[in-house]
């Protein structure tokens, strides 16, 4: 029997992250961190569902949308106790049309999330932000020349938006509130960088206050991409 209730479906649905079995896949998260489809297929590939200028907007479209699942990982985890943690292999990707232009959404086996217990909760967010962030930015920089702070705003748009949301939820925010002074701390970040790139982004400002706001420090490139236009967030648009 699937392990997610039809609210937990439905949320999933809401930032393209579907558990229906896919009609079809042109790649999975294990073949991002293949060099061969890095350096050969996944730019090219990108730009043409896209129609982006440049690879390096095509990839910083693919993270802005692979972004919402890693959103999913957060808000799974502070509402649920719960978080995808299934065979990279089992992540697929496939074209979509949304509003008449082509993207990219995921999908995953509904039976693939997992609990986490308290005392296993700072080890699982560690290794979400290793796994599946850190170790798909350094992927997507071998595919173009893209600054790693693109890719991490891309992911952190959505993480604020997410906490944004539960900390509004009376019965959630408490959790919301202990899960975002982990994320901001500096412990779960350690494997890779010494501070907290999530607390360097907000500089610890409530995430209702930052939601729509141009807090980015680099621009996320979808105004190279035809029928899109510059975000909420992006630095080039403030006065």
């Amino acid at each position: 029997m699937p392990a997610l209730t039809m609210d937990q479906v439905l949320m999933l649905d809401s930032y393209n992250v579907y558990t229906t079995p896919p009609v079809r896949s042109l790649f999975t998260l294990d073949r991002v961190h293949k060099q061969f489809f890095q350096e050969d297929e996944m730019g090219d590939l990108m730009q043409g569902i896209t129609n982006a200028t440049s690879k390096a907007a095509a990839i910083s479209h693919f993270s802005k949308r692979y972004g919402q699942f890693i959103a999913m990982q957060f808000y799974m985890l502070t509402a649920f106790d719960e978080v995808w943690d299934g065979n990279e292999e089992d992540l697929r990707f496939d074209a979509t049309n949304e509003n008449g232009v082509y993207t990219i959404c995921m999908f995953a086996n509904p039976n693939d999330w997992r609990y986490v217990d308290d005392d296993d909760r700072a080890y699982t967010m560690a290794t979400i932000l290793y796994k599946q962030c850190y170790q798909v930015v350094q992927d997507l920089r071998n595919v173009t020349a893209i600054s790693p702070r693109v890719i991490w705003d891309n992911f952190f748009v959505h993480i604020t938006n997410i906490y944004a949301k539960l900390l509004d939820d009376p019965l959630l925010a408490d959790r919301a509130m202990d899960d975002l002074e982990l994320l901001e701390s500096p412990e779960v970040w350690a494997r890779f960088s010494q501070k907290s790139l999530y607390y360097d982004y907000t500089k610890g400002k409530a995430p209702a206050s930052l939601v729509n706001q141009p807090i980015r420090k680099s621009c996320c490139l979808s105004k190279d991409i035809p029928g899109l236009g510059a975000c909420g967030y992006c630095p080039l648009e403030q006065d």
